[in-house]
């Protein structure tokens, strides 16, 4: 498989599936985040340095697989050009003639967008004959779009089919696939997984996968008070899994089996009710009051987990401490991301991935100051876990 440094694209016209699933604001339908089009930047500036033309696909939100005004593409037209330096073409139907016609003549150098492929009920069936429809937009495909690549389809998988020789991943996901695989294959130590978020449910795969991998595991967020009940622990009214208790003490068993260091929170800042305005405490994690709930960690367990996170070479962060998105339960989360933005100044590789992680890093100026920021939150999980990608597979496969 031809990387894409190494591909030339003179003369060709480059069928670039990315991921502009962006925020907009349903008032000005105006783009909120533009990080995944910044992300999408140096794959289509190759392209076109090369010589060569590109024909951007892409889906937009939710649409029932109609067109819907507030999910057209068109509305991010702006930002596209304002971050690329230059206009681009549209084209309101993916597989229309018009579309049709404008890829056809496209010039070196000249962008076209397609409307969302998700206005067509074949792009989520992974249908054969909208993909080979969509296949006539360019003489080689190149899937820069790590944020679907577990989705079976049709412009992420089926698609690449109809390219035998001439597909390749972008810049984009290269290097989410190379992140992963430094974090969970490198002979470097310790290797450090930071896993927060509310339930234990969700993240039950990746911590047994990580159990194999990882010297220490930090469990923070509202998962971690169904440890502490697990184990004897009084948590008041705090968010708990009761079916998960047992999950949770096999857990604990098996990282002592495996000499993983399971670090827990030993304090927590503590309301009388899940607001912003609530009255609040700090107490021992395992000895809340009836009444109260852990809404984020508190400065012992901040303490702990800084100290092994700066002794890391390797770090993985999935998830937040507490409910950041409210200022008075953000410190842990944001002492965390500082935290891990010091150990990656000073030599470790960083990886960040989930999408509350990543609008942590976000929110507090920090995607500069760690290694790598994950455009994937579900993509990255599953590619963690050992799950094969039908995205990247069908890049794979000869």
């Amino acid at each position: 498989m031809a990387k894409i440094d190494n591909y030339n694209f003179n003369r060709k016209r480059a069928l670039v599936r990315v991921d502009f699933n962006v925020p907009i604001d349903k008032e000005t339908l105006k783009v909120t985040d533009d990080t995944r089009i910044k992300k999408a930047l140096p794959t289509i500036k190759k392209i076109l340095n090369d010589g060569g033309s590109v024909v951007l696909m892409s889906h937009l939100g939710r649409p029932k697989n109609i067109p819907e005004n507030r999910f057209s593409l068109k509305n991010i037209v702006y930002k596209i050009e304002k971050l690329l330096g230059q206009p681009i073409q549209f084209a309101s139907d993916a597989i229309g003639s018009r579309a049709f016609e404008k890829s056809k003549h496209l010039k070196a150098g000249e962008v076209l967008l397609l409307e969302n492929l998700r206005f067509h009920p074949g792009e989520k069936k992974g249908d054969i004959e909208f993909a080979k429809k969509l296949a006539k937009h360019g003489d080689v495909y190149v899937n820069d779009a790590f944020g679907t690549a577990h989705r079976a389809h049709a412009s992420t998988t089926t698609i690449a089919q109809f390219f035998p020789n001439d597909k390749l991943f972008g810049y984009l996901i290269e290097k989410e696939i190379e992140s992963v695989d430094k974090v969970l294959n490198s002979d470097e130590k310790p290797l450090t997984a930071i896993v927060g978020g509310a339930k234990v449910s969700s993240k039950i795969t990746i911590i047994t996968k990580l159990l194999d991998k990882v010297d220490h595991l930090i469990i923070g967020g509202g998962m971690a008070y169904t440890f502490v009940k697990a184990m004897g622990g009084n948590i008041g009214n705090s968010l708990v899994e009761d079916d998960y208790l047992d999950t949770a003490n096999s857990i604990i068993k098996e990282a002592k089996e495996k000499n993983v260091n399971l670090h827990l929170p030993i304090d927590t800042i503590i309301a009388d009710e899940f607001s912003n305005e609530a009255h609040t405490q700090i107490v021992e994690i395992n000895d809340i009051p009836q009444g109260w709930m852990g809404l984020d960690i508190a400065n012992k367990s901040i303490e702990q987990f800084k100290k092994v996170i700066l002794e890391s070479k390797l770090i993985l962060w999935n998830g937040p401490m507490g409910v950041f998105e409210m200022d008075k339960f953000q410190n842990g989360t944001k002492q965390i991301a500082l935290a891990v933005a010091e150990a990656t100044q000073k030599g470790a590789y960083s990886l960040i991935g989930g999408g509350d992680s990543v609008a942590a890093v976000n929110m507090f100026n920090l995607a500069d100051k760690v290694s790598h920021v994950s455009t994937g939150g579900g993509a990255m999980l599953e590619y963690l876990e050992g799950k094969p990608l039908p995205g990247i597979e069908a890049i794979l496969k000869s």
